[in-house]
């Protein structure tokens, strides 16, 4: 398998300093969507898909004024799945799986450029993102994203162990080297996605942390503006803060065998990339 590092959405979020970058409260630092493409003899599989050109078409409708406010997307229609993987030779209906972290806004917003994709995902966050709660839950979610009616394809959160992890599943479909590896806490069915290479195990764990130093085994930090960002999207909590100890548990013990990344650290993007040249 060839897996393609795409950056789906670029976001530019307030804070500054706090956020780790520069300047006071009010300057804005650029984080990305950081999704994969992954070909398989099954066909190209996306793992999360950024915002789609409907997005960018309709913002105000798709994405909310606060969103827009808050996270300030670019809005560019090249950084959309769909326009990158007919940049690199493909067509949109060679994506025949989409497997979601989570149904956020900048996450999912992609789907709807790929209308005959199955779409994997935990049944829990399903639930949570076609009956919403709460107000967090209203803001993350964004139903016209999935107006079309994907085909979905869910799964409950029961299976195997995977280097200490439970409820480890494959999935319909696609072959055994790709797994979904329940990460929850961010949002009710969030879970991280497992691919097998020839060197090795790459984990995308979605939000599970969102600033690479996070990771550090020993010493880790995350700047003061994402881990409120983090802590207020957090559905749990604890439960968030527990599968991040497990991730660092993870990188420390399999050094060499398990790569992991997140959705929005542009240095973990970056360095994908120069790997992949």
């Amino acid at each position: 398998m060839k897996i393609h590092h795409l950056n789906c959405a670029t976001q530019c979020i307030l804070g500054g300093r706090l956020v780790g970058g520069k300047g006071g409260l009010f300057h804005r630092v650029p984080i990305v969507s950081h999704c994969l493409l992954i070909e398989t003899e099954a066909g190209l599989v996306l793992v999360d898909t950024g915002l789609g050109l409907q997005d960018i078409a309709q913002p105000q409708q798709r994405l909310s004024s606060g969103f827009l406010f808050l996270a300030c997307p670019q809005l560019i229609p090249e950084e959309t799945a769909v326009h990158q993987v007919e940049q690199l030779g493909f067509s949109r209906h060679d994506v025949r799986h989409i497997i979601l972290t989570h149904l956020d806004l900048d996450h999912a917003g992609g789907i709807a450029d790929f209308p005959q994709a199955k779409v994997h995902l935990l049944d829990a966050e399903y639930c949570a993102a076609t009956q919403p709660k709460t107000r967090r839950d209203r803001y993350r979610y964004r139903p016209l994203q999935w107006q079309h009616e994907p085909d979905w394809v869910r799964y409950q959160i029961q299976g195997d162990r995977w280097f200490g992890f439970e409820c480890i599943q494959q999935l319909t479909g696609l072959p055994p080297e790709i797994l979904l590896v329940p990460l929850l806490g961010h949002t009710h069915g969030h879970t991280g996605v497992a691919i097998q290479t020839p060197t090795g195990w790459l984990l995308h764990a979605g939000d599970a942390y969102y600033f690479h130093q996070e990771m550090h085994p020993t010493h880790p930090h995350c700047p003061f503006g994402l881990a409120v960002v983090q802590r207020v999207g957090a559905v749990d909590n604890p439960t968030r803060l527990h599968n991040q100890e497990r991730l660092r548990q993870l990188k420390q013990q399999q050094a060499g065998t398990v790569e992991i990344i997140c959705a929005h650290d542009p240095m973990e993007l970056r360095g994908r990339r120069k790997d992949e040249r």
